[in-house]
């Protein structure tokens, strides 16, 4: 994964992007398995993006909290690996979190978790309705 992204960020950098990096994961409960999605989400500033993804299936059966928690973890894990090329090549990288900061909904019970999480490593954070990256992107390919 490190050698794409970095062959990525180059190739982005030499054709004249400024780019941003926003990192989610989503996931869908279906049956018995929990099928889980993480994206990269590349953004040329003011040039559109492009996204890679990565699914996962498991099969433990979680509460809410802890689905949600176990998607920050799984975007968390994600940048940790890949955060020193985003320093080393000066791109903006954030985590997005598809908790809802709205405390009407059952995922808000994760948010203070997640928001102490995400910022305890150092990583920018951001919830529904600016998570786009989990919210939407990583929401496309679980559904």
């Amino acid at each position: 994964m490190e050698d794409e992204v970095r062959s990525v960020i180059v190739r982005e950098k030499e054709a004249g992007h400024q780019l941003k990096v926003c990192i989610g994961t989503d996931s869908q409960v279906k049956g018995v398995e929990t099928e889980f999605a993480t994206v990269i989400v590349f953004i040329r500033k003011g040039r559109g993006g492009f996204m890679y993804i990565h699914n996962q299936t498991a099969t433990m059966k979680m509460s809410i909290k802890q689905r949600m928690l176990t998607e920050v973890a799984m975007s968390i894990e994600v940048a940790y690996s890949l955060c020193n090329l985003f320093t080393l090549y000066g791109v903006d990288m954030e985590v997005h979190a598809d908790i809802n900061t709205n405390p009407a909904f059952k995922s808000n019970d994760a948010l203070k978790e997640a928001m102490g999480y995400i910022m305890g490593m150092g990583f920018a954070f951001r919830a529904k309705p600016h998570a786009f990256a989990s919210s939407s992107c990583a929401n496309k390919v679980v559904q």
